[in-house]
């Protein structure tokens, strides 16, 4: 997306088996847990194709994690605003100073000519279309992403200027670089680019990363990797460093910065969700380029939809045992998509469930009061969505002028 905005568990301390040849990052086979297991255990029989949702417990218990027993307070809640979703904007008609709109996945971005005004809004995103709307999906992104944004100025700069609106960020405008840093730590997924597919389909070598033969899905692997994607506009496409540099999309300072970056936040947000009991899989960065040259963290960061998460103290037992790990991501909405249709082909998708729909609002509550340890404020009130958000946009631009 092109815009600009700015208990406790440890991963086992194991030699890093790894080794570099030029650009190509070549990990060793290894099955690391969280406790100290026998050098002699064997693998789990883990079939190479992707488990079908139905196949596994179809939602994970979260009762080892403090906020779990608030599921029934806030359903009532979320079923109560399924069909009052924001899933489109047009503050062009009721702002005055925006220029433009651009509608992202997921974000409305607006031009103020100074600054972008991003509304994030309750659309659902994968394989690369709007698949629902989920109930407070927009303020959980948005107020997930300001915390973390807050948390990693030690690691970075971002282009955050205010946040005038639970689901409004508005920003520094930036050159944005046109290539998402997506970062991994084990080998899943179930998209047509994720590391658990293209593996299973006999790829070693993929965005410069050399991988082993015998992984299998669901393992942790030896060191995170970078497999980055251009920003295409039906589709990200993997790409290595090396094209990065050669087809000009970044220069080669920028991208080892950008990537230094990357992997630094990637460490510290395993770090800090293990505290939580929860383990960060994988997620996706963006960085833009302001007036003066820093590199400033833009987008979003370490939200539900960009990353991955599952629950840490059940993982090791469903590894073993060739089960799902227990996730509060939206990996079984795209699995059940994938269970009753074609999503990257099929024109038509069929409508979510109701009941998957307000499961993963519920997720995505569960997620943002899980790593902020904060109360999650789903207010409903009787002003209209859209107007609180204009209201909420106008004073702030006034004051930034």
């Amino acid at each position: 997306m092109a815009q600009c905005t700015r208990t406790t568990l440890s991963f086992p301390k194991t030699p890093l088996n790894s080794t570099k040849t030029g650009t190509q990052t070549h990990l060793l086979p290894s099955i690391s847990s969280f406790q100290a297991k026998p050098k002699s255990r064997k693998y789990p029989k883990i079939s190479l194709s992707v488990v079908s949702s139905q196949s596994q417990q179809q939602y994970p218990s979260f009762d080892a994690l403090p906020n779990s027993c608030r599921k029934e307070e806030v359903f009532s809640t979320i079923k109560d605003s399924v069909h009052n979703c924001l899933s489109e904007t047009n503050l062009q008609l009721t702002v005055p100073g925006l220029k433009s709109k651009t509608r992202g996945k997921v974000r409305d971005i607006y031009d103020t000519g100074d600054y972008l005004v991003l509304v994030t809004t309750d659309r659902q995103s994968a394989f690369d279309r709007i698949l629902a709307s989920i109930p407070f999906k927009g303020q959980v992104l948005n107020e997930t992403s300001l915390w973390w944004f807050n948390r990693t100025q030690h690691i970075t700069p971002n282009a955050v200027l205010s946040v005038p609106d639970k689901n409004v960020t508005i920003a520094k405008k930036c050159s944005v670089f046109p290539v998402e840093f997506v970062v991994r730590g084990f080998v899943t997924g179930s998209t047509d680019t994720s590391l658990w597919t293209v593996y299973k389909n006999g790829v070693r070598n993929y965005c410069g990363n050399v991988l082993p033969d015998g992984l299998v899905k669901n393992q942790k692997l030896t060191a995170s990797i970078l497999t980055p994607t251009t920003k295409a506009e039906d589709h990200d496409v993997p790409v290595t460093p090396d094209e990065i540099i050669e087809r000009g999309l970044m220069t080669r300072a920028d991208f080892d910065e950008a990537r230094e970056k990357a992997l630094s936040l990637f460490e510290y947000g395993q770090r800090v969700a293990l505290e939580h009991g929860l383990i960060l899989v994988d997620t996706k960065y963006e960085f833009g380029k302001a007036s003066d040259g820093t590199i400033l963290l833009i987008d979003e960061v370490h939200t539900p939809d960009s990353s991955r998460y599952w629950i840490a103290n059940s993982y090791e037992e469903h590894f073993q045992n060739g089960l799902e790990p227990e996730n509060i991501d939206k990996e079984f909405l795209r699995l059940w998509f994938r269970d009753h249709c074609n999503p990257y082909e099929d024109e038509v998708l069929p409508d979510a469930p109701e009941e998957l729909v307000c499961e993963l609002a519920w997720r995505y509550i569960f997620l943002y009061e899980t790593i902020t340890k904060s109360r999650f404020e789903a207010r409903v009130t009787e002003e209209p969505i859209h107007d609180r958000i204009s209201r909420n946009v106008s004073s702030a631009l006034l004051s930034l002028q």
